[in-house]
């Protein structure tokens, strides 16, 4: 098998991060000397216990909570199932979710699963720029409403979702309020406290920590059940032996982050800008996706024209990124969410998303253009 390229142009960031060196030096003695269980009272497991409090405290600190208010779990996935399954099993009886129709799996499917037990599930369509706006929210809100999930930075299009105002107007039904932040933590400021949410995920390896590991905010008072039973672990909310290394990982990439977010923020919008910029001198009918401010900085998905994302990606071999589409039995379908913006189909398909992070280069950036922009002319001619 041919060794990958070292010249290969990652802008696929959104999709997953590299370890950061600085993360990885910090897992390593916890697979090594400090591999202790952190149950257990002796001096490994307390120096394991001692790591997962210290990460606990990290991962607090960065989203403006309590570090009592954190649980770790496996990654995003789980802490959205446990936020959304866990506030269910809290209830007595069903009742009524209010959520998107542009959610990530991880938050759509506990949504259909819980629809299929008898919960009644209300879905709200953003408008053509992505967002979901409060006021289209509104109507939908009532006392029988339990739960409020919706997404708060979009993996494909990064458009920001204004979660604190919706969270406001759910809370006054007497809501509780999700929202998944796998996307945004580490990419932009997160607070708890001014995004008016009681529960919100973060996944570690969308912040340059290992796949593997996430976290989910309770809000102290919040209730919620696990839906996994065995150990007390993780305030009886996420039983099984502590996952150390990756958990201390998370932590210390949770706390780069808040040193490094203002400058990480203004570099790569700049890059992302330029390279939005480059190929839209080249292509002029290249059309963006979602809200053209209300977006993750590092986050630009774009329709060429004329051709399928996935045909221009194969003719660019040099560039790693992604489409978003779906394939089944070799048809390729158009992204979801794109469609969902009111995009035709044939457009759709054209969707190419370019997300980039800490180690992207400038040098990348004009490259990535260029590639872009001669493979999409030689599929055109």
């Amino acid at each position: 098998m041919a060794a990958e390229s070292t010249d290969l142009i990652y802008l696929d960031f959104n999709a997953t991060t590299p370890i950061l060196p600085e993360v990885l030096e910090v897992m390593l003695p916890y697979l090594r000397d400090d591999f202790g269980n952190p149950s257990s009272d002796h001096p490994k497991g307390t120096r394991a216990r001692d790591g997962v409090e210290a990460a606990r405290s990290q991962v607090a600190s960065l989203i403006g909570a309590s570090s009592s208010e954190i649980i770790f779990t496996s990654c995003a996935t789980e802490s959205s199932n446990l936020a959304i399954r866990g506030v269910a099993a809290a209830r007595s009886q069903a009742a009524r979710i209010v959520t998107s129709t542009i959610e990530h799996p991880a938050s759509s499917q506990p949504c259909n699963a819980l629809e299929s037990a008898g919960w009644t599930v209300t879905r709200v369509a953003p408008r053509s720029s992505g967002l979901v706006h409060p006021d289209d929210v509104q109507p939908s809100l009532g006392p029988d409403v339990a739960l409020v999930t919706l997404i708060h930075a979009h993996n494909e299009i990064g458009t920001i979702q204004p979660i604190g105002e919706i969270a406001q107007r759910a809370h006054a039904v007497g809501a509780v309020v999700h929202t998944d932040a796998a996307q945004s933590v580490g990419k932009i400021p997160v607070n708890v406290d001014a995004l008016q949410v009681d529960l919100l995920t973060i996944a570690g390896h969308k912040l340059y920590a290992p796949k593997g590991v996430g976290a989910l905010y309770v809000r102290r008072g919040t209730s919620v059940r696990p839906v996994l039973h065995g150990g007390g672990q993780e305030h009886g909310l996420r039983p099984g032996t502590e996952n150390v290394a990756f958990i201390v990982a998370l932590g210390r990439a949770c706390e780069l982050a808040g040193e490094r977010l203002a400058a990480r923020e203004y570099r790569v919008r700049l890059l992302r800008d330029e390279l939005w910029q480059r190929l839209k001198a080249a292509i002029p009918d290249l059309e963006l996706n979602g809200d053209a401010e209300h977006r993750l900085p590092n986050t630009l998905s774009v329709r060429f024209p004329k051709v399928s994302g996935s045909q221009l990606l194969a003719a660019t071999d040099q560039l790693a990124a992604s489409t978003g589409s779906a394939c089944h039995s070799g048809e390729v379908r158009p992204p979801d969410v794109v469609m969902q913006l009111g995009v035709e189909a044939a457009s759709a398909l054209g969707t190419v998303r370019l997300s980039l992070g800490v180690p992207t280069s400038h040098e990348q950036i004009i490259r990535a253009a260029q590639a872009l922009t001669s493979a999409w002319r030689r599929l055109v001619q």
